[in-house]
């Protein structure tokens, strides 16, 4: 379920683009983000952090860009998203002294101890490095390169790298008690 609504923004963003363009898109990632968000509250009663922190940065980025009729604003919203868990992870590991991704794994799987440094780590840096993709994609390819780069490209290689560390760490997994 996550995924899905990680992935509808995107893809209603994408539908827009290809049937209106760029602003018209923006503003569907917009409303889409924020419509999302209020049904999760009131489902749940909260927002996840990171859902709250894109719904933010869409609102900063693609409302600048729908005001000033630039795309570059929303062209860097994606790029802003991946540094901004870079930080969160380095932050909370180095001044926090906690490491997020044993948090949200540590029910699941048992490494050894520096294994989560080593993850957070190739975190931080794929993250860093899919920022700069982004950045790279969206000013030197068309436009129209860039929309189907953030759908099918970011999205392949977020699982990519997801799949390989499951494989990875498949040893490490622990058996879950489900009754």
């Amino acid at each position: 379920m996550q995924i899905i609504t990680d992935l509808l923004p995107v893809i209603l963003f994408f539908i827009a683009y290809k049937k209106a363009g760029i602003f018209a898109a923006t503003a569907v990632a917009m409303a889409s983000t924020l419509l999302l968000m209020l049904v999760i509250w009131i489902k749940r009663g909260k927002i996840d952090k990171m859902l709250a922190i894109n719904g933010a940065v869409i609102t900063v980025l693609g409302g600048i860009t729908l005001l000033l009729h630039d795309k570059t604003y929303i062209m860097w919203k994606p790029t802003a998203i991946y540094w901004i868990g870079a930080l969160a992870l380095l932050f909370s590991r180095y001044v926090l002294k906690r490491n997020l991704i044993e948090s949200m794994l540590g029910k699941m799987m048992a490494p050894p101890v520096a294994m989560w440094d080593k993850l957070n780590f190739y975190w931080i840096a794929f993250l860093v490095g899919m920022g700069i993709l982004n950045l790279y994609v969206a000013f030197h390819y068309s436009e129209d390169d860039w929309v189907n780069f953030k759908l099918f490209g970011a999205t392949s290689l977020m699982f990519i790298f997801i799949i390989a560390q499951v494989f990875a760490l498949k040893a490490h997994w622990v058996e879950q008690n489900t009754p």
